[in-house]
């Protein structure tokens, strides 16, 4: 089953299982257990970090084929006085087994919101929104980030894990505002490294204050490694809003292969090594 989630990150260690630690994964497996019984391998589209939130979160599950077929027609209505409140499953989706969540997927779409206004952030959507203590200027931002599309080795933006590649084909870095006059981050990639978004933000943010500029943005491009001039910016602002796959359900295995192969700058591919997503 394909699994469309939405979730407030407040209160949650983030989506991954942890023992001790309330998680996303710990809920969704919870609900589905209740209904289903024992569900096997669930597997998200991005495994966001403690904090963050999710709009557009996508997961797969195996569920035993009688149990589904007891309770397909209402499935979300019973979920729903399952699962607490800042979690929900949107869509229920039976899919092929080559459907999967993480490695099928073609790209990831975040947005991150900042409040740099004198007042701070409406109370209403201060769970979601980052209180800035600067005005940004976007246009600066917008001009300096052009230099992060495309693909790139994104070390001095990740948390580095143990085999994992850290290049990424960045598509999208944009910066708007809302009716509001909230200032909005939209960035999109095929996927991401650990932090990798919340330390772009961080980064573009120092040159929209004015206390770095756009030439200091591209030079952290040729490290090979993690940098702490890089402020990672809180977590509360980011939201995962979607995540892309084919259209037509023959790609997915294909588009899996694709994604399991550890890509180089120079075009290469290892194989048996796996990004993160």
């Amino acid at each position: 089953m394909r699994l469309d989630i939405c979730y407030d990150g407040t209160d949650f260690a983030g989506w991954a299982f942890q023992p001790g630690q309330r998680t996303v994964a710990g809920e969704v497996f919870t609900a589905l257990s209740a209904l289903f019984g024992q569900p096997e391998g669930l597997t998200v589209a991005g495994r966001t970090d403690a904090g963050v939130h999710a709009t557009g979160q996508v997961a797969h599950v195996d569920v035993p084929a009688a149990a589904w077929a007891r309770y397909r027609d209402r499935p979300l209505w019973r979920l729903r006085g399952i699962l607490p409140p800042d979690v929900r499953i949107t869509a229920i989706t039976e899919v092929s087994s080559e459907f999967n969540a993480r490695f099928s997927a073609l790209s990831r779409r975040y947005v991150y919101r900042v409040a740099d206004t004198v007042w701070g952030v409406n109370p209403l959507r201060r769970l979601d929104t980052v209180a800035w203590p600067r005005p940004v200027d976007l246009d600066v931002m917008n001009a300096a980030a052009t230099v992060l599309v495309g693909e790139h080795d994104f070390a001095a933006f990740c948390k580095r894990r143990e085999g994992a590649t850290t290049v990424r084909a960045l598509r999208t870095v944009r910066w708007d505002r809302d009716a509001d006059g909230i200032a909005r981050a939209t960035v999109v990639a095929d996927a991401f490294c650990h932090s990798m978004v919340r330390s772009l933000v961080g980064a573009m943010l120092a040159v929209g204050e004015g206390r770095r500029d756009a030439a200091w943005l591209a030079a952290l491009l040729t490290r090979g490694e993690r940098s702490g001039e890089v402020l990672v910016a809180p977590a509360n602002g980011l939201t995962l809003v979607e995540v892309e796959f084919p259209a037509d359900p023959s790609a997915w295995a294909e588009r899996q292969l694709e994604t399991r192969r550890m890509r180089t700058l120079n075009g290469s591919t290892a194989a048996g090594q796996q990004p993160t997503a």
